[in-house]
C-alpha cells in the first residue's frame, strides 16, 4: 500500500513539474484580459478648419427647438481613443450662429468641448473642457440625438468617420 502512494505522490509532482510551463505562460492572464490594466487616456486632437457652409449636414433633432443644427461633414473623426469629434453649428432662429468643436466619448456617453467658433472664423479654446454625461433634454437634444442615433451603437463607437458622415447625410445609422 505504501509502495502504491509513493507511487501516486510520484505521478502527481511529475504532472505538476510538466505542466508547470503551461500554467506559467497563463498566469495572469484572466486578470490581464478581464480588467483594464491601463487606464484611459484621451488623444491630443488639432483644431479642424473653421467650417464652410458647403460642409455642413443638416441635423434633424426634434420638433422642440426652432434652431437648426449642423455638423460639419469634413470635421468628423473617429478617435483610436473611442472619441468621436466634431464640429457644430447652431443656427439660432433670431440668426445668431454657435459654433464650436466637441467631442462624444461613446462608452461613457460623455461630451466635451474642445472649442469655440468666434466672429472672425477663427477658434478659441474651452476655458473648462471637461466630460460632462450626456443627459436628455426636450429642448436642444443635439448631444443625445447625436450619441444615440449617429456616433455610437451602445456604448460602442461607429467604426469610421466616413460611416458617420454618410449616416447623417442620410439621417439616420445603417
Amino acid at each position: 500500500m505504501q509502495t502504491f502512494r509513493f507511487k501516486l505522490a510520484c505521478w502527481a509532482v511529475l504532472g505538476w513539474l510538466a505542466a508547470a510551463p503551461a500554467l506559467a505562460q497563463w498566469d495572469g492572464w484572466d486578470y490581464k484580459f478581464d480588467r483594464e490594466i491601463t487606464p484611459w487616456a484621451e488623444l491630443q486632437q488639432q483644431l479642424p478648419a473653421y467650417p464652410l457652409d458647403e460642409n455642413l449636414i443638416p441635423l434633424d433633432v426634434g420638433a422642440a427647438t426652432a434652431h437648426r443644427f449642423f455638423v460639419d461633414g469634413k470635421s468628423v473623426s473617429a478617435g483610436a481613443d473611442g472619441v468621436v469629434r466634431y464640429t457644430l453649428v447652431i443656427k439660432a432662429a433670431g440668426g445668431a450662429s454657435n459654433v464650436s468643436f466637441e467631442g462624444i466619448r461613446c462608452e461613457s456617453r460623455e461630451q466635451k468641448y474642445y472649442a469655440i467658433g468666434r466672429s472672425d472664423r477663427t477658434w478659441a479654446r474651452a476655458r473648462n473642457p471637461q466630460w460632462r454625461y450626456i443627459e436628455f433634454q426636450h429642448v436642444n437634444a443635439h448631444h443625445i440625438t447625436l450619441y444615440g442615433e449617429y456616433l455610437c451603437r451602445g456604448k460602442i463607437m461607429v467604426e469610421s468617420a466616413e460611416e458617420i458622415v454618410r449616416a447623417l447625410r442620410r439621417g439616420r445609422v445603417g
